[in-house]
């Protein structure tokens, strides 16, 4: 149940003002462990005290709540450390749990070792990127899928010129951004596939765009070059356009022409692998216990949940217990990516591991640790986590980072309607850096905000801006799930204006635009003298009464209104539910069409 508050700022804990004057407090001498949220009843009970009073404390504060209801981990926190109670801070059994699992910085410097470097292929689809990797491997991978496209994550190793180099086979740069959300740096080396016939299409850009984000140094291959319609000075044109000047043109990114169905080029382009690869100092400890990455997990029929890791420091052995992702297990097998058994895997290495009780999600870490009682005890904690709010980044966060001088630079993803206003919004950011503050643009493009930009987002920090365009119904769901801050506009001069006010650190409180849900019309039906409405069905979120109505075709807004009926069946109602019928007319509006996507937004207003 959603916290009512009708306090317009919080008080401080310690104001004398908001402390009880009759309550007996019981101190105890360890902090009080509140879970992210938590009934009043609970609360009470956990300090021994009468929830009538808790009720009472709350009110002081501001909030008008009822003993059933749920509150918030912070105001919580406030409420017991007024009582006197102390309160144990989540963020450090997070912060202890991520040292145990993501800190590689343990490793003595006489025990490390040179690694085989991590190799992602990212680009367009159908420009080869998987025929790329099969001539590469010298195997058929291609036949085994369907329509030639890549459906899952694989992860392989090829030797050349007596080196290993592992290579890892996304389906796209959603994956490889997905990954590097959940704190997984795992890529070494992109390999950007380009058609030199095609050239760079809209998914290339998005590729270059999350490598870019991902810091992660760039080989262009630059495929296809048997085709007639080939034309490869073409490509280095346009990546010059993007940021990426080819060596052949006086730059530093490496371009290597190839013909991945005629194995033409491709020794070349290992070659530069492990060029760059050198130039990295790649290392990495083999004698301690591994720790490292997951790529893919699935059901096996008659092997049971199987977990395809990546081991980025250390040696992963058969019999070696492991914590992944909220699940446990010692490993009982392995195997490599053709099938065959393997005993240990050290730095670099893919492996499918059997054993593991649960399937975790791409990107999660990986330790061994000693017992299965260590194990129990973290995944006992990666449970309490999860109950935590996601981080979150804003306009308002930013601008108090800015006024504390904890940052300098606010990264954004702006996607705009037409070319035009990408050029002129370009233009007038570039022209806010200053010595002390400056915006770095992560990706910017024409088109509606999809899930993809949001998950770009999550992994780079940054907040979304769009102009005279819309989200997603996917994308707000998504951003409300990784925190991610999306702004719409339509008028420049206010977007400028509050990037301004965040780097100067003023950004004031804001009235921001929230989709609650979103209907399809499924049938249109005169009411008489009304009109017309349309009959619909909510297929996420809400449809409020009171709520702004986004008429959307073709993915273009067509009309924003008013309700002005909301029924379900013969009822009028306040807000028709997720997974419900309705009936609904939009003042001003009866262009109905079978399809029509109806987007209820309410203002909501953010204090910075």
């Amino acid at each position: 149940m959603t916290t009512k508050r009708t306090a317009a700022t919080r008080p401080e804990s310690d104001n004398s003002s908001t402390k009880p004057d009759k309550v007996q407090t019981t101190q105890v001498n360890n902090p009080l462990e509140i879970p992210s949220a938590i009934p009043v009843t609970e609360l009470a009970a956990m300090m021994h005290v009468d929830p009538i009073d808790i009720i009472k404390q709350l009110m002081r504060f501001g909030f008008m709540i009822t003993i059933n209801e749920v509150v918030e981990y912070d105001i919580a926190a406030s409420i017991a450390k007024s009582l006197g109670f102390a309160v144990k801070d989540p963020q450090e059994d997070a912060d202890s749990l991520a040292s145990v699992v993501l800190s590689h910085d343990d490793e003595s410097a006489d025990d490390l070792v040179t690694r085989p470097p991590v190799v992602t292929i990212l680009g367009h689809v159908d420009h080869g990127k998987t025929t790329l990797l099969d001539s590469i491997r010298s195997s058929k991978v291609v036949d085994a899928e369907s329509g030639g496209i890549t459906q899952h994550i694989g992860a392989y190793q090829v030797e050349y010129n007596d080196q290993t180099i592992s290579f890892l086979d996304t389906p796209g740069h959603e994956a490889f951004t997905a990954m590097r959300a959940r704190g997984a740096q795992v890529t070494d080396i992109a390999i950007l596939v380009v058609a030199a016939d095609d050239g760079i299409m809209p998914q290339t850009q998005e590729a270059i765009d999350h490598v870019k984000a991902a810091n992660v140094p760039i080989i262009v291959a630059i495929n296809k070059i048997d085709r007639p319609e080939a034309d490869v000075d073409r490509v280095r044109r346009q990546l010059s356009e993007r940021d990426l000047l080819v060596e052949e043109w006086g730059g530093e990114v490496i371009g290597v022409p190839v013909s991945a169905l005629k194995n033409e080029g491709v020794g070349n382009l290992l070659e530069n692998v492990l060029l760059v690869s050198e130039l990295a100092e790649l290392k990495a400890n083999p004698n301690r216990p591994a720790k490292g990455v997951v790529i893919e997990a699935h059901i096996d029929r008659s092997r049971g949940p199987i977990s395809t890791i990546l081991v980025q420091t250390g040696t992963l052995s058969t019999g070696d217990i492991m914590f992944t992702g909220g699940f446990k297990g010692r490993v009982r097998a392995m195997t490599n990516e053709y099938g065959h058994k393997v005993e240990s895997a050290g730095p670099s290495a893919p492996v499918a591991v059997m054993g593991v009780n649960g399937l975790p999600q791409a990107g999660d870490t990986f330790e061994i640790v000693q017992t299965d009682r260590d194990a129990k005890a973290l995944v006992e904690e990666w449970g309490s986590q999860q109950y935590s709010d996601p981080k979150r980044s804003s306009l308002e966060d930013f601008s108090l980072m800015v006024e504390a001088g904890n940052t300098s630079v606010l990264n954004l993803i702006v996607k705009t309607d037409v070319q035009g206003s990408m050029e002129a919004l370009r233009s007038a950011l570039d022209n806010l850096n200053t010595d002390a503050t400056r915006v770095s643009i992560i990706s910017m493009s024409t088109g509606t905000i999809t899930e993809s930009d949001v998950m770009l987002a999550s992994a780079s920090d940054a907040i979304i801006v769009g102009f005279n365009t819309h989200s997603e119904p996917g994308a707000y769901t998504l951003a409300s799930q990784e925190g991610v801050d999306i702004r719409s506009y339509d008028i420049i001069y206010n977007l400028i204006d509050d990037v301004t006010n965040a780097l100067r650190g003023l950004l004031a409180p804001t009235l921001k635009d929230v989709m609650e849900g979103y209907a399809t019309v499924r049938a249109t039906f005169g009411i008489g003298r009304r009109g017309i409405a349309a009959g619909v069905y909510v297929n996420n979120g809400i449809i409020s009464r009171g709520g702004q109505i986004h008429v959307i075709r073709s993915g273009e807004t067509i009309y924003e209104g008013t309700i002005e009926s909301l029924k379900h069946f013969k009822d009028d109602v306040r807000e028709l539910a997720n997974g419900t019928e309705g009936g609904i007319v939009i003042a001003g509006f009866q262009d109905y069409v079978e399809g029509d996507v109806l987007e209820s937004h309410r203002i909501e207003e953010t204090e910075a």
